[in-house]
């Protein structure tokens, strides 16, 4: 098919994979136990060149394309949902909105840290009375002597608090409509509230913003004003597609442990996937990653080729969301009593799936999406 893999990002997933069995997968039930975000492992990602993947080489990247960005989430998705987040967050929502819509000195400054991983950045979009309704934004911002006072609140935020967070890029309403602008890490009344208690995820960098007359320079604004809530948008369809690499990561990781033990455990006189009513559930889940994989890279492939990607974004989105959360509920059932215990690498799993199907635009969303795509009149 058009949108197979080559030999290239073969190679790239090998040596992400043994990067992410090497440094990750022997702490990452530790990190989160502890909630701990692994400063040090991030900056090894960058090093590795992660973070610069889909990147131009002028600001330190490699100019590869978006499949290879997927092929990297999705291998660090399948050993730790929390690092795998955090390249998506960092490259998608922190990044990438810069490189987009930024000027050329807005890139210059930016840009070479967030590339190479020595820094991350925050999204500032969701607001505690506007998740999927984005555009009911209520933080503002207006132009005072030359500097936009802003005033709001943001939640969910992704790598906003980290150690080497370095900005958040948040939308607000200003005289011309909801516009994007850069608000760089200490900037006084940006206040990074206390982390999250979540239910996964433990070991990603999530917290709350507050916005009080936070005051930042006019060459702050990122793109044309008025135009910040249709970047996001565009930032968004992107962000959908390394969302479903992430689960499709997670999807890939419940089926090998399923397998794994299918193999090795022993009742009645044999290992347990010799039953139907286990190999059947499993063949059912080999089969879901199989489809999450093609509607995955199918969906990159279309926006490496420049072609348009919202249905496909959409439609790889919310299958492999939910099939990561079909997924890990089918392997915690293989393992029985085992999968409840958080020994267990699929209980850590199992409690990071659900917000696969929640961040980056809900299942709902994405079947409104999928719906006007085909000429529904829905709402």
């Amino acid at each position: 098919m058009a949108w197979e893999l080559s030999d290239e990002h073969e190679m790239l997933r090998k040596t992400v994979r043994e990067f992410a069995e090497a440094q990750i997968a022997p702490h990452a039930a530790q990190w989160d136990r502890d909630h701990h975000f692994p400063v040090d492992v991030v900056r090894a990602m960058g090093e590795l060149g992660l973070f610069g993947i889909v990147f131009p080489e002028q600001y330190g990247g490699a100019a590869g394309d978006f499949a290879s960005l997927c092929v990297a989430i999705e291998e660090l998705g399948r050993v730790d949902q929390s690092l795998g987040i955090t390249l998506s967050a960092g490259v998608g929502l922190g990044a990438n909105p810069i490189y987009k819509f930024g000027n050329d000195d807005q890139k210059a400054e930016w840009l070479p840290d967030l590339v190479a991983g020595r820094a991350l950045g925050g999204f500032g979009l969701t607001e505690p009375d506007g998740g999927s309704d984005a555009g009911a934004t209520r933080t503002r911002a207006v132009l005072q002597d030359g500097e936009w006072v802003i005033n709001g609140a943001k939640a969910f935020i992704t790598n906003c608090g980290t150690p080497i967070t370095s900005l958040t890029t948040v939308t607000a309403r200003t005289d011309d409509g909801i516009s994007s602008i850069v608000v760089p890490a200490g900037t006084p009344g940006f206040v990074v509230e206390p982390a999250y208690d979540k239910l996964g995820w433990h070991a990603s960098d999530t917290h709350g913003i507050t916005l009080d007359d936070c005051r930042v320079p006019e060459a702050n604004l990122l793109g044309e004003p008025g135009k910040g809530f249709r970047n996001f948008l565009e930032i968004l369809d992107d962000g959908r597609i390394a969302i479903s690499a992430l689960a499709l990561g997670c999807a890939r990781a419940a089926l090998e442990i399923a397998v794994d033990y299918a193999k090795q455990r022993n009742a009645f006189g044999g290992p347990i996937g010799r039953f139907q009513g286990v190999a059947f559930q499993i063949s059912d889940l080999a089969v879901k990653v199989e489809n999450a994989h093609n509607l995955t890279y199918k969906a990159a492939w279309l926006k490496d080729q420049g072609r348009p990607i919202v249905d496909a974004a959409a439609m790889a989105k919310l299958y492999s969301t939910e099939a990561a959360v079909d997924a890990v509920r089918t392997a915690t059932q293989v393992l029985g009593g085992l999968g409840f215990m958080e020994e267990s690498p699929i209980a850590r799993f199992y409690r990071d799936a659900k917000i696969l199907e929640i961040g980056e635009g809900t299942s709902e969303i994405q079947r409104l999406v999928i719906a006007r795509g085909l000429g529904l009149p829905v709402t």
